[in-house]
């Protein structure tokens, strides 16, 4: 499995950006989805995740109601909507792609994109 992350830049407080993924490799309409980041410094953290039906979400406390995950099938692409950002968001966003319908464990995402820089200054 290939994961392509982009959409990341710098961004001030308040503003919004939103990171794509794409996925090549096998069928991505099989398989849940997942970001994560790190910050310098600091281990890999969870974001949010998506089900391979796209119906079922979840969110770290730190990214809800601002962030919100989505999947396009068609497109082979998961999606990062970041709204009311901070600058505790900055910070190196991965995608991740396990290889089941859907996990929220780090440890079973075995896909991993090459990562995507967010700065979000003050």
């Amino acid at each position: 499995v290939q994961l392509q992350a982009s959409g990341g830049g710098l961004v001030q407080a308040g503003g919004s950006l939103r990171l794509s993924c794409a996925a090549s490799g096998r069928t991505f309409s099989n398989y849940g989805m997942g970001w994560f980041r790190q910050a310098p410094g600091k281990e890999r953290e969870f974001v949010s995740a998506i089900s391979w039906s796209g119906i079922t979400t979840f969110y770290a406390d730190s990214a809800k109601g601002r962030f919100t995950i989505s999947r396009d099938d068609a497109k082979n692409t998961v999606y990062l909507q970041m709204n009311g950002l901070k600058p505790e968001d900055t910070a190196v966003y991965y995608c991740a792609a396990p290889d089941s319908k859907w996990s929220l464990r780090e440890s079973e995402y075995k896909n991993w994109g090459q990562g995507t820089q967010v700065t979000v200054s003050s």
